[in-house]
C-alpha cells in the first residue's frame, strides 16, 4: 500500500508540472532547415560528417572527431543535396537533382573540398547507388539510365579517372541488381509479363543470369545480404505467409533452409549484418509506437542495451558506424523532439552528444502524438495515430477542430515520431487524425492487397471510418473538420470531398492525384516496365475504366463543394503538373473558387526552405478562414504563385 501511495503522489506531482497549453509558435519553426542533420562517421573513424545550412540550403560539411573546425565542402545554392556517402577515408559522393525533377546525378570532393567531379552529371539522367564496395576505395557500381530512359544498366566507375564500364547490359525487364561481399554482380531483379516478379542469378560474373524464381508481384523475395562465405543468402520474404519473415536462402535455387524470424503482427523492415564481424546481428520491425527488435547475437544485445540506458526516454536507431565498428552514429528521438544525434564509443561504454536537429524546439511545447485504433465498417482493425493540442488529452478533448492527414504511397504507412506537420497543426489548435488505412505496408500481404484496385472506395471508407470514429468519441467538432494530405494523400483529399462532400468543411490537396487515367499515362518513364503492376493495383484504363472515371476526382468535379487549396510543383516527375491543372480547371469552369499555389523550381513536394515556408503559411491562413473563421490578410496564396 505504500508504494502504491507513492506512485500516487509521484503521479500527482508529474501531473502538476504538465504544461495547459503551449504559445502559439511561428510557423518557422517547425518547417526550418535542421542545424545539422545527416551525421556520418569516416571508415576509419577520424572525422564527422554532417549537412547544414549554407545560404538556406542544405549542404556537406566535414570535422575532425577531436572537435576542430568544421570545413563545408559543397556551397550549392539551388536546392538541397539529395543525400550523400563516403567513398573511403577521404572523399565523399553526394546525389543531387535539378529542380525536383528526380534525375539524381553523382558528384564527388574530397574531405578538404578539393577535386571536386561530376560524375554522371548528364541532363534527364538518373543514378542509382547499386554498391559503394566500401572495401575498395577507388571504385563503386552505379546504375544509370542514359542508355534506356525506362531501364538501369549497372557500371563501374573509377572515381580517380570518371571512367565508367558497363557490367551487363539490362536487357529491358531488371528493376534492381545485387552484389556479393566481394563486389561481385551476382543477383538481378526482374518484372517479367508486366506482373511477375523473377529473381535471375550467378555463381560468378563470367556467367549470364540465369531465373531461378518466378513469383507473382504480390510475393515477394529480396535477398537482404549474403552470408560471410557468399554461399547462402539472408532473405526477406512472404513466400507462404501473410507476413515479411527472414530466412537463410540457397540463392541458387530459392530454395528455404530455415526460418529465422517472422513477427506475428508486423512485416519485417531490416536486417542489420556486421561487415566487421562478418555475421549476421539482428532484425527489426515498426511497431505501433516505433522500432522493435531481435537479436541474434547477445553481446549485440546488450551493447544496444548499454545505449538504451544513456539516453533513456527516447527512440534510438543506429546512423552509422566505422568501419571497425567501434563506434556508433545513434540518432535518440521520440514524438516531441525532432532528435538528437550522438557518439557511441563501444569500448568506453561512452554517448557524447553531436547536435540536436532542432535546439530551438522545446518538448514541453511539443503534443504528444497517441497510438490509436479503430474498426472500420467492414471489421477491418486500423491503427493511426492522434496527436492533439498541448494540454489536451483523449479524455479531456472535445469539440476540437480537426485536420485529418491520410499518407501518401499509397504503398507506405504513418510512423509514431516527430511529425512537424502534425506539431504545427496541433500548435495551431487542431486536432490531427493520421491513419494506416488498408493498402499501407508493414501490416502484411492481406492488409495490403485487399486495397488493389479500391482507391477512392474502401480505402477511402477507411478514412472515412476514422472521421466519424473521432466525431463518436466526441473529440472532433463535426462542422470544423478538414482533411489535407500529399501525393496519394492528396488524392485521398480530393476523393474525400468528392465522396463526402458534406464532411469536410475544407480541403487541401499536395502533389495529389486528380485523373487515375491521366496519372497512368504521365508516369516515369523508368515505371514503365511496371505498368501492368499498377494497373492491377490501381485498375486498368480499359478493363476498368467505369471504375477508373466513378473514382477520378477531376471528372466528378460537380460533386464539390469544399473549399479547395491545390499545391503543386511544376516539375513533379511522379504526379505530373496536369493532374492540379485539371482538377483546379474543372472547378474554376463551374465558378467554384480554388486558390492554387504552383511552384516552378520543385517536384514531388516542396523540399525549398522558401518554399515550404509559402506553402505552410498559406495552410494556416487558409485552415484559420474556413475552420475559425478568420479572414486572412493579403490572401491566402501569394500573388506570384496563383494560377
Amino acid at each position: 500500500m505504500k508504494k502504491l501511495l507513492l506512485f500516487a503522489a509521484a503521479a500527482a506531482v508529474l501531473a502538476s508540472c504538465a504544461p495547459k497549453t503551449a504559445p502559439e509558435l511561428p510557423m518557422e519553426t517547425f518547417f526550418r532547415n535542421s542545424e545539422k542533420t545527416g551525421y556520418q562517421i569516416s571508415p576509419d573513424g577520424r572525422y564527422f560528417s554532417y549537412m547544414a545550412p549554407y545560404e538556406s540550403r542544405r549542404n556537406i560539411f566535414v570535422q575532425p572527431v577531436d572537435g576542430k573546425q568544421a570545413v563545408r565542402i559543397t556551397s550549392e545554392t539551388e536546392r538541397d543535396l539529395a543525400g550523400y556517402f563516403w567513398a573511403g577515408d577521404n572523399r565523399i559522393l553526394y546525389l543531387k537533382d535539378t529542380g525536383g525533377d528526380e534525375n539524381y546525378q553523382l558528384y564527388g570532393v574530397n574531405i578538404d573540398g578539393s577535386d571536386p567531379k561530376a560524375y554522371t552529371a548528364i541532363p534527364g539522367v538518373r543514378t542509382q547507388i547499386i554498391d559503394p564496395l566500401e572495401e575498395i576505395d577507388s571504385l563503386i557500381i552505379i546504375g544509370t539510365n542514359q542508355r534506356n530512359p525506362m531501364i538501369f544498366d549497372p557500371y563501374r566507375l573509377n572515381l580517380n579517372t570518371g571512367e565508367m564500364t558497363m557490367l551487363c547490359e539490362n536487357p529491358g525487364d531488371i528493376q534492381g541488381w545485387q552484389t556479393d561481399h566481394n563486389g561481385r554482380l551476382r543477383v538481378a531483379y526482374a518484372i517479367v509479363d508486366g506482373v511477375n516478379s523473377q529473381i535471375r542469378y550467378r555463381e560468378t560474373e563470367a556467367e549470364p543470369f540465369r531465373p531461378v524464381l518466378t513469383t507473382n508481384f504480390k510475393e515477394s523475395v529480396s535477398f537482404a545480404a549474403f552470408t560471410p562465405d557468399n554461399k547462402q543468402v539472408y532473405a526477406v520474404t512472404n513466400l507462404g505467409r501473410d507476413k515479411v519473415a527472414l530466412v537463410l536462402m540457397d540463392p541458387a535455387t530459392c530454395e528455404e533452409i530455415e526460418q529465422l524470424y517472422v513477427n506475428d503482427k508486423y512485416d519485417l523492415d531490416n536486417i542489420w549484418y556486421s561487415d566487421a564481424q562478418k555475421k549476421l546481428l539482428g532484425v527489426s520491425y515498426t511497431g505501433h509506437k516505433g522500432t522493435a527488435r531481435h537479436f541474434f547475437d547477445k553481446a549485440t544485445g546488450e551493447m544496444f542495451g548499454r545505449m538504451e540506458k544513456h539516453l533513456r526516454g527516447y527512440a534510438i536507431g543506429i546512423a552509422g558506424s566505422n568501419k571497425a565498428e567501434d563506434k556508433y552514429i545513434v540518432y535518440a528521438g521520440g514524438d516531441r523532439t525532432m532528435g538528437t544525434y550522438y557518439l557511441y564509443d563501444v569500448e568506453a561504454d561512452t554517448m557524447t552528444k553531436l547536435a540536436d536537429l532542432a535546439p530551438w524546439i522545446e518538448e514541453e511545447q511539443m503534443a504528444e502524438m497517441i497510438p490509436i485504433n479503430y474498426t472500420s465498417r467492414d471489421g477491418l482493425e486500423i491503427e493511426g495515430y492522434l496527436t492533439l493540442p498541448v494540454g489536451k488529452t483523449v479524455h479531456n478533448a472535445k469539440n476540437l477542430p480537426v485536420v485529418v492527414n491520410p499518407h501518401g504511397g499509397p504503398w507506405a504507412r504513418d510512423y509514431w515520431g516527430f511529425n512537424p506537420e502534425a506539431q504545427f497543426l496541433a500548435n495551431r489548435g487542431y486536432a490531427v487524425l493520421q491513419m494506416n488505412f488498408r493498402g499501407s505496408t508493414g501490416f502484411g500481404r492481406k492488409f495490403t492487397e485487399i486495397a488493389y484496385g479500391k482507391w477512392g472506395q474502401t480505402m477511402q471508407d477507411d478514412i472515412t471510418d476514422g472521421v466519424n470514429w473521432l466525431i463518436g468519441k466526441g473529440i472532433a467538432d463535426p462542422a470544423k473538420i478538414a482533411i489535407y494530405g500529399g501525393s496519394y494523400g492528396g488524392y485521398a483529399t480530393l476523393q474525400g470531398i468528392v465522396k463526402d462532400p458534406d464532411l469536410y468543411a475544407c480541403a487541401i490537396d499536395y502533389v495529389g492525384v486528380s485523373n487515375l487515367f491521366s496519372f497512368l499515362e504521365t508516369i516515369p518513364p523508368y515505371w514503365k516496365p511496371m505498368l501492368d503492376m499498377m494497373y492491377e493495383m490501381v485498375g486498368n484504363p480499359e478493363k476498368d475504366a467505369e471504375m477508373l472515371r466513378e473514382n477520378s476526382p477531376a471528372l466528378n468535379a460537380e460533386r464539390i463543394k469544399t473549399p479547395l487549396l491545390v499545391v503543386q510543383g511544376a516539375n513533379d516527375p511522379r504526379v505530373n503538373i496536369n493532374e492540379s491543372n485539371q482538377m483546379v480547371e474543372a472547378l474554376r469552369s463551374r465558378g467554384v473558387h480554388v486558390d492554387y499555389m504552383v511552384k516552378d523550381n520543385e517536384g514531388h513536394g516542396f523540399h525549398n526552405e522558401e518554399n515550404r515556408f509559402d506553402f505552410y503559411r498559406a495552410m494556416e491562413k487558409f485552415l484559420a478562414k474556413y475552420l475559425k473563421g478568420v479572414e486572412p490578410q493579403g490572401g491566402i496564396v501569394p500573388e506570384s504563385d496563383r494560377r
